[in-house]
């Protein structure tokens, strides 16, 4: 009797410990496709996203990669209403994604840890904030904006799209809307190289003088050529001069444009000399400057020194747009 029992108990030993050893191989076996590259359909890896865990008693990697993604990690800014700055829009944040950081680490284990990253939302948003007029971006996003309003200066259009080209450079041109009635071929170029165009009246009156009827008006006239012209639907208003009272914003905002002015001006218009506006740009930029510009002789001559100041001081260069939306700039994603 106790034979047979000593037996049996052997006989389930024995099975267990083949499927133990099975699983585990299956493990290996799965690791050793997803390094190669053969494993086959992302929801498999998905389902059983801790399988390689299982196969490890002491996970190194995966605590390496808790302790890097708690260094990582960057918790969302608000959007908010400054009392000098007005509206400063929000800012994402960050943190690691364990579980595909962990999957492209065990497909990849010779190579660096490439870093997966979530960014995550505030909890009040720009458009949140109400009428407010905007002057600068999120002061710890590392980017920065040309804002170049057009309403005359033809002539160095050109030279400046041409600069821009040369160090890859996106900016955002506030057209007047009687220049873009005369000019429509100009401004096709502008967009055919690939920049922001956003509305700065038609006729370059001071806003805050204007009945509300032709105040209106300004607004209305500029977004129809942009739309029947170039096909934009923009997001953005520049009063001209900067001039604007409570009813501009509000005028802007029942047509969805955002009021935005200057961090930083060039005074381009009274034609400093290029060295003397890259001086300024150098000594004042910080995160979140929106520079303003227009095509002059001046600021197309110091365009090229701006550029290499403002990244000299490791700051990106992006539309209005992309400066005051909330997109984090990801860091480099190898470890």
């Amino acid at each position: 009797m106790m034979s047979r029992v000593k037996r049996a108990v052997w006989v389930v030993a024995t099975l267990a410990i083949t499927l133990v050893i099975g699983q585990f191989s299956g493990v290996r076996d799965y690791a050793s496709q997803l390094r190669n590259g053969d494993a086959t359909g992302a929801e498999e890896l998905e389902a059983t996203p801790t399988m390689a865990v299982v196969a490890l008693p002491d996970n190194a990697l995966m605590q390496r990669l808790k302790t890097e993604a708690t260094r990582q990690r960057r918790e969302p800014v608000d959007a908010k209403i400054d009392r000098v700055w007005k509206a400063i829009p929000g800012y994402n944040g960050l943190e690691v994604d364990l579980d595909a950081t962990y999957r492209k680490a065990i497909a990849a284990p010779d190579r660096p840890i490439q870093y997966v990253y979530r960014q995550l939302a505030p909890k009040i948003h720009l458009n949140q904030l109400g009428n407010v007029p905007i002057y600068r971006g999120n002061p710890e996003k590392p980017m920065v904006s040309f804002m170049i309003n057009v309403a005359w200066g033809n002539e160095f259009i050109v030279p400046i799209l041409d600069t821009l080209d040369q160090e890859k450079v996106k900016a955002t041109f506030f057209l007047d809307g009687s220049w873009l009635k005369k000019n429509p071929e100009l401004a096709k170029e502008i967009q055919r190289r690939g920049h922001e165009l956003s509305n700065h009246a038609y006729s370059h009156p001071n806003m805050s003088r204007l009945s509300r009827a032709r105040a209106v008006q300004e607004i209305e006239k500029t977004e129809e050529l942009l739309q029947q012209t170039l096909g934009v639907k923009n997001n953005w208003f520049a009063p001209p001069s900067g001039d604007f009272n409570q009813q501009t914003v509000d005028i802007a905002a029942e047509h969805g444009l955002k009021t935005v002015l200057w961090t930083l001006d060039t005074v381009d218009w009274k034609h400093p000399s290029p060295q003397s506006v890259v001086h300024k740009i150098n000594s004042k930029v910080e995160s979140g400057s929106l520079i303003l510009m227009h095509p002059t002789d001046s600021s197309a001559a110091a365009l090229k020194g701006m550029i290499h100041a403002i990244r000299s001081k490791g700051l990106v260069l992006g539309t209005v747009s992309q400066t005051l939306s909330p997109d984090r700039q990801l860091p480099a994603p190898v470890e």
